[in-house]
């Protein structure tokens, strides 16, 4: 049985690095980009770190910071970070045949089933080179037995310069060396809550869980954190998944940029995030049979009345046509909205999903499918992803006196053409 190796290959500061890439005048100066509604910090340049700006920080909080170190602030642009995660993905799978998309910036590589004349420390480089090269985005790459160890190893990459990178942790001893240097709160799936626990049992770094009973851990905790014990004394207890789980759920949800007190614009809201969903749903190959739709007014605001509420419902048939989950959807907020509220915050949620094909009906159910849906939603898509227009529904849309406030939104460079960067 050929062992298992794995490579993590992590973007520096990725949504700070994507900013800068079309932004060679900010080279050197501090980046934050902002949640939704420029509300909070999600992401910081390594200068903006060194500044002791901390994530998840009020941005209100900092305003004075901001403007004296002339730190750029940025808007989440999504369709950016998504656009260019995507190259650098491709580009992996250029480099090794299979690869786990972890997340927008890191995924997973299986070295394990690479020609035994490999050098897999070159190969790294390789990986380190080429990104920043072909894409403008500099990586760290850790490697190591298992995917738990290849985190570790990422994590030194990044956290010591001389490693120029790249670290290979398939040597025991020097597992065990960098184990005993890394806090157990820095291991792969060791949350805050479980890092208390373990500091009671004297367990303070990664070694010292590393060496500790795998019985005892897993009675003591569960048979996750028993698989974590595992993986860090080299026992590859995750394989690499190369294709992604089925959700059991699809949300669309946001806080408005502004207070919504009417139904026509609420309705507007709620079309728009179902519009989103069953793009999702369809991107999934998946239909769905329940829908819920909720609003609710802010928790914070003690001067305006409270509310919240939710409602499901449920079509005969499952479907991802928008067109159905939009009459269902404003028959259940129909439903729910009382006037006289301040809302802050509506979504929707998908749910009960079948694969195409395998519902069956019951005996007396008589629904007759809406012709030509797959062919029309099919057409939808692709004209909403080319680039080149929008479809929309009526009563969809996103009004600026609600939409998501982004008011330091930087373009589209790579996803538009009329935002294209001209070079002079």
């Amino acid at each position: 049985m050929t062992p298992s190796l794995f490579a993590l290959v992590d973007c520096n500061n990725f949504y700070a690095s994507c900013e800068r890439m079309f932004r060679p005048d900010l080279a050197g100066r501090p980046i934050v980009v902002l949640s939704n509604n420029d509300g909070c910090v999600v992401a910081r340049s390594a200068e903006a770190k060194q500044l002791g700006i901390k994530m998840a920080v009020p941005v209100y909080q900092i305003a004075n910071q901001l403007r004296q170190h002339h730190v750029a602030v940025f808007s989440s642009n999504y369709a950016l970070y998504a656009d260019i995660s995507n190259r650098v993905m491709t580009t992996l799978e250029q480099m090794v045949p299979k690869v786990e998309v972890y997340s927008i910036d890191e995924a997973f590589l299986d070295l394990s089933r690479l020609d035994k004349c490999t050098d897999i420390h070159q190969l790294a480089l390789n990986i380190y080179h080429r990104i920043p090269q072909w894409i403008g985005i500099s990586v760290c790459v850790g490697i190591g037995p298992t995917k738990t160890l290849a985190k570790l190893a990422n994590h030194a990459a990044k956290r010591y310069p001389a490693t120029r990178g790249v670290v290979d942790l398939r040597d025991r001893e020097r597992q065990r060396r960098l184990m005993a240097l890394i806090p157990v709160d820095e291991v792969w799936g060791i949350g805050r809550r479980l890092t208390k626990r373990l500091n009671i049992m004297g367990i303070n770094t990664a070694l010292q869980l590393a060496d500790a009973h795998p019985k005892l851990i897993r009675d003591t905790f569960s048979v996750t954190v028993e698989r974590t014990v595992r993986e860090l004394n080299g026992i590859a207890c995750d394989d690499i998944q190369e294709v992604a789980a089925t959700k059991q759920q699809i949300i669309s949800s946001r806080s408005f940029g502004s207070r919504i007190d009417n139904l026509e614009a609420m309705q507007q809201a709620i079309n728009e995030y179902t519009f989103r969903a069953c793009e999702k749903l369809r991107s999934e190959r998946q239909c769905a049979k329940a829908m819920s739709v909720f609003v609710h007014t802010s928790p914070f605001s003690d001067a305006t009345p409270q509310y919240s509420k939710s409602l499901s419902g449920s079509l005969v048939r499952p479907s991802n046509d928008t067109r159905d989950f939009v009459t269902l959807g404003q028959s259940l907020l129909q439903r729910i909205w009382r006037e006289g509220h301040a809302y802050a915050k509506a979504g929707v949620m998908l749910g009960d999903f079948f694969g195409a094909g395998v519902f069956q009906l019951g005996l007396f159910d008589d629904v007759t499918p809406r012709p030509k849906s797959k062919e029309l939603m099919q057409l939808l898509d692709k004209v909403n992803h080319s680039g080149h227009g929008k479809i929309w529904f009526a009563g969809q849309g996103i009004d600026p006196t609600w939409g998501m406030k982004r008011e330091q939104l930087s373009p589209r460079y790579t996803t538009q053409w009329a935002q294209l960067p001209i070079v002079k």
